[in-house]
């Protein structure tokens, strides 16, 4: 098992539009798919920054003198360049979503084909874990979750029946959760159901559209002018955001128009939207939702 079987590797490679010399960032290291394609484009005088939170990752550090790997969250991108004098890039590239690492390894508890305790860390320096918001949270909390994060509209009685059932006992581990909710986790729509469940908790525990947030907003005031942003996301919570800051540049309302009506943004979109092929999805099941959007700043 690879740990990290990168998806749309060429289109979002190509998306960057490398500069034999230029300065770019992974900021979604994992196993180094899109790191090592990157510096397979670059001359001898281009630099790749990489980030990965997760301790795992490191191990997969490339030995390449163009090459620097960052242990942390990528919502930090602007604060860690400067540490290393980079004020402004060339391109940067984005792989949202959980690694097949992460899925793979069954302790984790991201997957749920195993059982495991409550965790769903994407780095284990973080306080906050899947224990935590299912034995902690209050019901409005809870409900919160589900409906904004995994967008189940039946949120308030998953949240009500999680918070009658930890009175009881705590609820420790992925099966215990399902066994909670297993009246709500329908055999046609089980894994379906399953899925937006641990993904909204992920979500929370991660504070993933938080960091998106944050990472976007930097990535606009780090890119040099033609600059490219090329990010896959994998559900519509994503790809929605990443979608209106390519367009506007904001995340809600428009931007202002100018004298003469027009309005001014700071991205123009390149391309259309791009999904993987049969081919791709056949060898790598993970890439079936995947999206990939590019822009270049203006």
């Amino acid at each position: 098992m690879e740990y990290h079987n990168p998806v749309l590797l060429q289109a979002s490679v190509d998306g960057l539009n490398i500069k034999p010399d230029g300065i770019y960032v992974d900021v979604t290291f994992g196993g180094g798919g899109h790191s090592k394609e990157i510096l397979k484009r670059l001359g001898p005088d281009g630099k790749l920054f990489a980030f990965d939170q997760d301790e795992d990752a490191l191990a997969n550090a490339l030995a390449d003198e163009r090459f620097t790997l960052i242990n942390e969250n990528f919502r930090f991108i602007k604060r860690f360049l400067r540490f290393y004098g980079v004020k402004s890039v060339d391109g940067i590239l984005a792989d949202l979503g959980v690694s097949s690492h992460q899925f793979d390894v069954a302790e984790r508890g991201f997957s749920t084909r195993f059982d495991a305790d409550l965790d769903m860390r994407m780095s284990q320096k973080n306080d906050l874990n899947a224990y935590r918001v299912v034995n902690e949270y209050d019901e409005a909390n809870l409900k919160r979750v589900f409906l904004d994060y995994g967008e189940l509209k039946n949120a308030p009685v998953l949240a009500r029946t999680i918070i009658e059932a930890r009175e009881q006992d705590p609820i420790k581990t992925t099966d215990a959760l399902k066994e909670v909710l297993a009246r709500f986790l329908p055999e046609r729509v089980r894994n379906k159901i399953l899925a937006q469940i641990y993904q909204a908790i992920r979500i929370e525990v991660n504070q993933e559209m938080d960091v998106l947030k944050e990472f976007l907003e930097q990535s606009l005031e780090i890119l040099n002018p033609n600059g490219r942003l090329s990010v896959i996301s994998y559900h519509s919570l994503e790809d929605r955001l990443v979608k209106r800051f390519m367009k506007n540049g904001m995340f809600e309302g428009e931007p202002e128009r100018d004298f003469f009506g027009n309005f001014s943004v700071p991205f123009k979109t390149v391309g259309k939207l791009i999904v993987p092929d049969n081919a791709e999805i056949k060898e790598n099941n993970r890439a079936r939702s995947a999206k990939l959007r590019i822009a270049e700043k203006r």
